[in-house]
């Protein structure tokens, strides 16, 4: 049989030959579909996730710190709550270091066993996650699916407010995944739909976005432990004064205000306050005086108030404030540097001075202020602007401060193909998923903009070439007209059969900045 096998493929046509050829050319394309630019966005994310982690777990020990330092000083009342603690503590570590060793599993298969979680080679691998949490002897997908359950009922049982119940079993739902279209089930398992032909780097940035959603949950026990352990029973056990300053900081030339109060008093026996042996002359403790100057000032006093019994309790307080010259805050709305030939919206306040007294003025370009507030437009890129503020305080003009911007270049928008939704809407398509083909010949051409919630920039199409495949694979590009589709490029869409798909490449743009831009192919693919 083997005999004739081979007999078989060794008269194998010509033609089905080149259709093999092709064949094996289609998958090494359909392999490299993930864009590096997508594989490094999913790196930048999983840095963010990280940190985000590092921060909960930080927040997350300092309320058990709390909890700790109420037990050390009340173990009778505070023992109880501290053991749930730390076996919330506990049970979250376990899932989370389970979840590491998954993602280390899971790196390993795509690198090898020397692969790092930290530094991953073969980010778009797709078969690494499959194999790991998918296969049907030994996958983990399951087993997580599992503990996920298990951790999401333990956690849920420690929460009175039905809104955080309903929020935090939203957050480590394992339910079915329903489709965009009609809501209706997929068919697939949790864990089909987060690792099945995942590339590595997304599957480990999922794996650290569950990691952040138990942290989240394992907080928002502890804070309902705290709430149940009441520590405002120290305070009130504790008579004392309090001074409660609005801020210890005011500016030179405003006032310094501040409550001085009684904790655990009776509202209707109002205190009386004493301040550098002086009685304030009103019922509420606030203590106010004139700022003249700039420096550390002190002040000191007592509280006295009348029991029922007439019997009259005393407490001593001692405070300090700071006066500091003015400052002026100059911030970039959008970001912490500014684009050279656009408008960069720019926030200028001075605390305690109204917007008509203060004046800005910036080197290496203009700024002017609007009804929306000020605009900075920058010229030379790779230089520094700096932005002086002036406010008039007391009927003179003072310099309160300055701030160093760079200047960057506008980074390269998108090109995109822009048509009307079946509601009337504008909608960029940008590839890499199916496209009407009527839809496709409706449209005028090819746009591109920045369009990332930060800039919000249109962009002015010079030129563009498309690409289309013969049936024996060869290139054949196109010219556009402009920014518009040229009349060979319509009739070469317009033959194109569903699922063949054409390149748009060698697109040429320019921005408010003027400078002439080559900007990346995009990939339509028509249906």
């Amino acid at each position: 049989m083997a005999s004739a096998k081979n007999q078989t493929v060794g008269r194998m046509s010509p033609r089905q030959k080149m259709i093999n050829l092709m064949y094996i050319v289609l998958t090494a394309m359909l392999a490299l579909n993930v864009s590096s630019d997508v594989l490094n966005g999913f790196s930048q994310v999983e840095d963010g996730l990280s940190r985000s982690n590092r921060t909960i777990t930080a927040r997350n020990m300092a309320l058990l710190a709390q909890l700790q330092e109420f037990n050390n000083k009340n173990p009778e009342k505070g023992k109880v709550w501290l053991d749930k603690a730390n076996e919330v503590r506990r049970t979250t570590d376990e899932l989370y270091d389970y979840i590491d060793s998954l993602k280390l599993e899971i790196v390993r298969h795509a690198d090898g066993p020397e692969g790092d979680v930290k530094n991953i080679q073969n980010k778009e691998n797709l078969d690494a996650a499959s194999e790991v949490m998918l296969a049907a002897t030994g996958g983990q997908g399951g087993a997580l699916h599992k503990r996920i359950d298990a951790y999401r009922n333990y956690i849920i049982s420690f929460i009175d407010d039905s809104a955080k119940r309903a929020n935090l079993e939203q957050a480590l739902s394992t339910a079915a995944i329903k489709t965009a279209a009609g809501g209706e089930i997929s068919g697939k398992k949790w864990e089909e739909t987060m690792f099945e032909n995942m590339p590595t780097i997304a599957a480990v940035t999922l794996l650290t976005k569950l990691q952040n959603d138990i942290r989240y949950a394992e907080g928002e026990v502890l804070n309902q432990i705290i709430t149940n352990v009441d520590l405002g029973d120290l305070r009130v056990n504790l008579v004392d004064a309090f001074v409660v300053p609005q801020s210890r900081i005011v500016m030179r030339g405003t006032k310094y205000s501040a409550n001085i109060l009684m904790a655990a008093v009776d509202t209707t026996q109002r205190p009386i306050v004493y301040v550098n042996g002086h009685q304030l002359t009103n019922d509420r403790g606030l203590y106010e005086v004139g700022t003249s100057a700039a420096g550390n000032f002190d002040y000191a006093g007592w509280i006295e108030v009348v029991g029922r019994d007439g019997t009259v309790t005393k407490r001593d307080f001692r405070s300090s404030y700071t006066v500091i010259d003015p400052l002026a805050t100059v911030s970039a709305t959008m970001m912490n540097v500014l684009y050279a030939g656009i408008n960069n919206p720019i926030s200028i306040a001075v605390p305690g001075v109204p917007e008509s007294s203060i004046s800005a003025t910036m080197t290496n370009g203009s700024l002017t202020k609007g009804a929306g507030g000020w605009i900075a437009r920058p010229t030379q890129v790779g230089a520094e602007c700096v932005i002086s503020v002036t406010a008039e305080m007391d009927g003179q003009r003072t310099n309160v401060g300055s701030t160093t911007f760079r200047v960057r270049k506008l980074p390269d928008p998108m090109p995109f193909i822009a048509y009307k939704d079946d509601k009337g809407n504008t909608v960029r398509y940008k590839g890499g998923r199916p496209f009407p083909k009527a839809t496709i010949m409706t449209a005028r051409g090819v746009d591109a903009a920045i369009d990332d919630d930060m800039l919000n920039i249109d962009y002015k199409v010079l030129s563009f070439e498309t690409v289309f495949f013969d049936q024996m694979g060869n290139a054949i590009p196109e010219v556009s007209a402009g920014a518009n589709f040229s009349e060979r490029q319509l009739t070469a869409i317009k033959r194109l059969q569903r699922g063949k798909r054409f390149y748009i490449s060698r697109v040429k743009a320019t921005g408010p900045d003027g400078i002439q831009r080559d900007l990346a192919p995009m990939e339509v693919i028509v249906n």
